[in-house]
């Protein structure tokens, strides 16, 4: 007989798992399915998605190993400590970063079975829907499964984007799975997209020593940031020994015995030729339906592949949802998570909600950009009367203390009523500071009250008071 659940999740990303787990807590009888390995030593489905497995988590442990060598090689003089030559053993870090990973997975799996959520490995597709049940197959290597969900949610995630004429072998082309396995660092390095996975992963390998290259289409460097972030970056970035060639027309890429040769017209038309021993693409994301056999439920994808929701997450079919990267909105783990406690919540009968206006971004370089809400050009764009307090880390105690007081901190709110709108953070540790930014935009807080909240001294985050106050030009510090 066919199991039947409260609740199906189709995939156990980022999105995915937690829905399952919040559904869990909820009373619902609930499944979460799975099918990528992702290189599990095993070969068999593991959870975590993307984020978990070949994305935000071991590109992190990467950053954080090669960030240490990069201090211990070059910035440890500075505070009176002498080493020896340094080396790294990249097959060892790529291994820290597996075992980080793997724990991880096992994590999610404990959390499944404690919150009473049957995890099934194998590749799901709707076969139906009859009296507002969703039918639906999985199948692994070895079995054929049916089972029935009163509410589906889809979470499917998404896929790198595919460069044309560029074929991924993950020995020479790359994608960020790929990037994420070299067992020697590369001589030469090309990435192409200087986006937030281009600059991470390019990061990792310049600091143990490759040469990088980032070939982007857009004439501007990360143009979603606020452009005070944007140029701050470049300048950073570039003073680190990253290489940027903008506004390119990528031609083709050819195999050779050193590697690869990528040819393009730069942004004047012009021939180029790189020779690169690695390169990796990291153009984009686009959301993965293949296979999900929507066809059999009358599902109907936009034109850009994507599944339409309302603000809820909710279909244009009763009960069916959908959250993360296969929807609207910026693709983030982060998002994704809120979106499946949202729906969790409500079909549970509670009110879910997500406020896309508060979801913050991060890039994970050194130093770290983060932000929340508006930039300084969505605000003129929109016509909206505003005013801005910046304050540079370089006037910040704690910031010179650790001998990185590189970037600021930038606060934005209306020019009436002194609503905040948005903040920039340009920082060794801006991933931990947007959190009170994020919490004050939540709370619909105004400059003057962040500017009248005791901050600890010394710490980084007093630069955001400070921030507040130049709104009214009114810094204490500079």
């Amino acid at each position: 007989m066919e199991k039947q659940y409260d609740v199906v999740i189709i995939g156990a990303g980022s999105g995915g798992y937690i829905a399952a787990i919040r559904a869990g807590q909820l009373g619902l009888s609930v499944a979460c399915i799975e099918s990528n390995p992702y290189a599990a030593a095993d070969d068999q489905p593991r959870p975590g998605g993307t984020c978990l497995n070949v994305g935000c988590i071991p590109s992190k442990a990467l950053l954080a190993s090669s960030h240490l060598y990069e201090q211990i090689v070059h910035h440890t003089a500075e505070h009176g400590i002498t080493t020896g030559d340094a080396a790294i053993d990249v097959t060892k870090m790529i291994d820290r970063k597996a075992g980080v990973v793997t724990k991880m997975a096992k994590g999610i799996e404990y959390l499944f079975k404690k919150n009473k959520v049957d995890f099934i490995k194998g590749h799901a597709r709707f076969i139906g829907v009859q009296d507002g049940v969703y039918g639906m197959e999985v199948s692994s290597n070895d079995s054929v499964q049916r089972i029935r969900a009163r509410n589906v949610i889809i979470s499917t995630g998404s896929k790198p984007r595919q460069l044309p004429g560029a074929t991924i072998d993950n020995a020479t082309i790359c994608d960020n799975a790929g990037a994420l396995e070299f067992r020697e660092v590369p001589r030469r390095l090309c990435v192409i997209g200087a986006g937030v996975i281009g600059l991470e992963l390019g990061s990792v390998w310049r600091r143990l020593g490759a040469d990088v290259t980032l070939l982007d289409a857009m004439p501007d460097f990360l143009p979603a940031c606020d452009s005070s972030v944007s140029k701050e970056m470049f300048k950073l970035m570039s003073g680190q020994g990253l290489k940027f060639d903008l506004g390119v027309a990528i031609g083709h890429i050819a195999l050779t015995a050193e590697g690869a040769t990528i040819s393009y017209r730069d942004s004047a038309g012009a021939s180029r030729e790189l020779v690169s021993d690695k390169v990796i693409v990291a153009i984009g994301r686009v959301p993965s339906t293949e296979g999900l056999g929507i066809e059999a439920i009358g599902l109907q994808l936009d034109q850009r592949g994507y599944v339409p929701v309302d603000e809820h997450c909710r279909t244009a079919l009763p009960n069916l949802y959908a959250i993360g990267d296969v929807v609207r909105g910026p693709m983030l783990a982060h998002k994704a998570e809120e979106e499946g406690i949202m729906v969790a919540e409500i079909i549970a009968g509670q009110t879910g909600h997500v406020n896309y206006n508060a979801i913050p971004f991060i890039i994970y370089t050194s130093p770290e950009a983060a932000w929340v809400g508006k930039t300084e050009q969505e605000l003129k764009r929109d016509g909206r009367a505003f005013k801005s307090g910046q304050f540079p880390f370089s006037a910040n105690g704690r910031a010179l203390g650790h001998g990185d007081a590189q970037g600021f901190v930038k606060v934005l709110a209306d020019a009436q009523s002194d609503l905040m709108l948005g903040v920039h953070i340009v920082s060794s540790l801006a991933s931990e500071m947007i959190g009170e930014a994020t919490m004050a935009l939540e709370f619909s807080a105004s400059s003057e009250d962040i500017a009248r909240i005791c901050h600890a001294h010394p710490t980084l985050y007093e630069a955001i008071r400070e921030a507040a106050l130049a709104v009214d030009k009114r810094a204490l510090n500079i």
